[in-house]
């Protein structure tokens, strides 16, 4: 399934005080550092995700898996495209790094996702009716915002 014809699930942005070239890198260790603990990796294994186990090369580029996520595309200062699937949904995440103005950058992280039978409906709910995805994805760009910002 390509990831353009997954729906949409949500779109979140933040405006970073920087140039686009300095916040991709602190966009890639907020993300490997996000995904990549054990207890990511063992929820990954937990609902059997196609991609378990960190592996590939470091910093993040295309090919890398993190628990749960492959980098599907990695280009520099401007995506960054993780998808997964496991037994209840198949995913992508993609952060866009778009230049505003000289000295400021909007970073957006877009969830796309489908959730197959009742087991995915259920746990469509329990993901976003709890808050803890948007709480996540916020949690990552307000992460990247602190680090890039001079």
């Amino acid at each position: 399934m390509r990831i353009d014809s997954l729906p949409e699930v949500d779109e979140h942005a933040v405006v970073i005080a920087a140039e686009p070239q300095d916040v991709w890198p602190h966009l890639l260790h907020v993300v490997q550092e996000t995904f990549d603990g054990p207890a990511v990796s063992a929820y990954a294994r937990l609902v059997r995700a196609a991609d378990p186990v960190a592996s590939g090369p470091r910093p993040l580029a295309e090919g890398s898996t993190l628990p749960g996520f492959h980098v599907a595309t990695a280009h520099p200062a401007r995506e960054l495209t993780l998808r997964g699937s496991h037994r209840f949904s198949t995913y992508a995440l993609t952060f866009r790094v778009d230049p505003v103005e000289p000295g400021r950058t909007r970073l957006r992280a877009q969830t796309r996702a489908v959730f197959p039978g009742l087991a995915g409906g259920l746990y469509r709910q329990l993901l976003l009716r709890s808050g803890g995805h948007v709480l996540g994805v916020r949690r990552m760009l307000a992460s990247v915002r602190r680090r890039a910002t001079p």
